[in-house]
């Protein structure tokens, strides 16, 4: 059968070059909209974190018909921690958008994914973005786009890919470089002409491949996943099985069906190959697994998900203020909310450690685990994270360690202090060039050497800085990197921090914290410039007198102190500390809570390392 009728297409892009505001107009100009109907702006961005930082954190479905033609779109995340929800999203399509900003041109992100498109055999059609943006370099980022597809090894049918030039904001699209287009009609027809009509086999017997999974509380998992042979029906018994996993075959019925109808799952009695569809009903269903026809167990090949590079130990809260804000406080809670975190995320790992109360988290990069971690402290979790640490791997007994391609947009004038801080973080230039009145720089730097590197660079280049990284491969160590700089400011005892006491230590370096805080010993309240860690008294009170009175604190000034934002707080910790993480704060505190234990491991480790 040839289903004419069907085109399944994926849009992929580096992250903000405008992938989900081009879905947007997509779903209002092929009327999926009513015209008077209210919509927000980045509607396929449903999720509280993805519409406060403006990033797709998940890979969404939704559809358009055109022409009688039901295109089903699957809205990519941009940034690379989140890439294992690309791979997994690019084996429900056949045909691919790759989507270039028109000022910045081809990204980290761009070349990963567009190397999975081409290792997949998809066809491409290049998409243009924002041409209307005033330093737009059209011309030049069609010619880098070429280049890479030809570094990446591309077919010549995928090098003959057409392009289209777009403004996804204004919703228009055109064939013609010189030309601004009105509608988004060209990007249309030339999806449903460059994509061919799949060929697909709808007698044979059922087999859906599961590409991403969702929970309802009513129905509990949610199966998502294109139909690659046969038909679904609903309440059809099936098998469930797994190509990595030969021993499990799990049978179950599909007890609801759902095809994706915009931005709506529409129940329906039966689905044919080719479609994207939504089910429930097998309570063990995974990403992976195929879903067959009783009679006919044949599991479909998945793709190896590319492996965690970054890992932090996840444990009890244990800290004086412990249970006191928090909803979900216990080793239970904590165990049972990962491991379920692991159902609908494919690039994430969880192990139990040798504590029962701890557990190794892996992910891709600072950015998916601090995700992870803002979204089980707004479901109401407390708990406490270690520094993040990168994965190692011994190969022929020799210790490699992940590399990260970077690539970094500054004004002219920051290159030096780029160039500085590369060579103490052992980054690598490959590549430099002028784009406009900027300057790019292309670098190989350890994952490590990433750590705690952003607020730097963002000071640095005085705000103006674009930094994005991308896994590139493991290569070997390239040797010890002093990663902080800096020392901490930490509680000398536990109580109510004062002004007055706040007012001597801001001497000492910049605060965290205001008055009125309540702090613990062994809290870290602020950053000190020097490579040491200085003991303070915060809850330190003026002593009163005749000739003194607690209302002259009045006249004490105090410097505004710095709030950190979770991934600043992440980038900071050392080695011996640990974030503690409630609904209500983010705080700072040494492992070792007293200062006296505290000087005397600090002893016996300089004592260690000296033998």
């Amino acid at each position: 059968m040839i289903r004419q009728d069907l085109r399944n297409i994926a849009i992929i892009a580096h992250v903000d070059h405008g992938k989900t505001t081009l879905v947007d107009q997509m779903l209002r100009q092929s009327g999926t909209f009513r015209a008077n109907q209210v919509v927000e702006e980045r509607v396929m961005d449903s999720g509280d974190l993805e519409r406060e930082r403006g990033i797709t954190i998940l890979a969404k479905n939704t559809s358009i018909h055109y022409k009688g033609v039901k295109i089903n779109i699957v809205d990519t995340p941009g940034h690379a921690d989140f890439s294992g929800e690309v791979e997994r999203s690019l084996k429900m399509v056949s045909g691919v958008l790759i989507l270039v900003d028109a000022a910045e041109g081809p990204m980290p992100q761009t070349r990963f994914v567009t190397q999975k498109a081409l290792e997949m055999g998809h066809k491409l059609i290049i998409v243009i973005n924002k041409v209307d943006r005033p330093d737009a370099r059209t011309a030049e980022v069609v010619d880098e786009v070429l280049e890479l597809l030809m570094d990446l090894n591309a077919s010549d049918e995928q090098l003959d890919s057409p392009i289209v030039y777009c403004s996804g904001r204004a919703g228009t699209s055109s064939l013609d470089i010189q030309k601004a287009g009105t509608d988004l009609m060209p990007l249309f027809d030339t999806i449903i002409e460059h994509f061919p009509p799949l060929e697909l086999d709808d007698a044979g017997p059922l087999q859906l491949l599961v590409s991403s999974i969702d929970y309802n509380d009513y129905v509990g998992r949610i199966g998502i996943g294109r139909i690659e042979r046969g038909v679904a029906r609903h309440g059809a018994d099936v098998t469930v099985c797994n190509y990595n996993h030969k021993e499990l075959h799990d049978p179950g019925k599909l007890v609801n069906l759902y095809e994706i109808e915009g931005l709506e799952r529409v129940p329906c009695e039966d689905a044919k190959a080719g479609d994207i569809v939504c089910f429930s009903g097998l309570e063990k269903i995974n990403i992976g697994d195929t879903v067959c026809a009783s009679d006919c167990v044949e599991p479909v090949p998945f793709v190896k998900i590319s492996e965690p590079t970054v890992e932090m130990i996840f444990s009890v809260n244990d800290s004086p203020f412990a249970g006191k804000e928090g909803k979900w406080v216990t080793t239970r809670h904590l165990r049972d909310r990962l491991y379920r975190e692991l159902l609908r995320d494919v690039s994430l790992r969880v192990e139990d450690t040798d504590s029962t109360d701890s557990f190794r988290v892996s992910g891709r990069g600072e950015m998916h685990l601090s995700i992870l971690i803002e979204t089980m402290r707004r479901e109401g979790y407390e708990f406490q994270v270690s520094s993040p640490k990168v994965l190692y791997k011994v190969i022929d007994g020799q210790k490699y360690e992940p590399v990260e391609r970077l690539i970094v947009d500054v004004p002219e004038s920051s290159t030096g202090c780029v160039f500085e801080k590369m060579g103490t973080r052992k980054g690598e230039l490959l590549h430099m060039s002028a784009v406009g009145s900027r300057m790019r720089l292309e670098f190989l730097i350890p994952a490590r050497g990433l750590f705690g590197y952003k607020s730097e660079f963002l000071t640095d280049t005085k705000g103006e800085g674009v930094m994005s990284s991308v896994f590139y491969e493991y290569q070997p160590y390239k040797g010890d990197i002093q990663r902080k700089q800096t020392g901490s400011l930490v509680a000398f005892e536990t109580g109510e921090a004062v002004t007055y006491g706040l007012f001597n230590a801001q001497g000492r370096g910049m605060l965290f914290i205001g008055a009125g805080t309540e702090v613990y010993e062994g809290m870290v309240i602020g950053v000190s410039p020097k490579a040491e860690d200085i003991n303070v008294n915060v809850c330190k009170t003026k002593h009163l007198t005749n000739t003194r009175s607690s209302s002259s604190d009045e006249a004490l000034r105090l410097i505004t102190p710095k709030k950190l934002s979770l991934e600043e707080a992440l980038e900071f910790i050392g080695d011996d500390e640990l974030l503690e993480i409630t609904p209500q704060n983010v705080r700072i505190r040494k492992r070792i809570l007293n200062g006296e234990l505290r000087a005397k491991a600090r002893a016996k480790a300089k004592l260690g390392q000296s033998e």
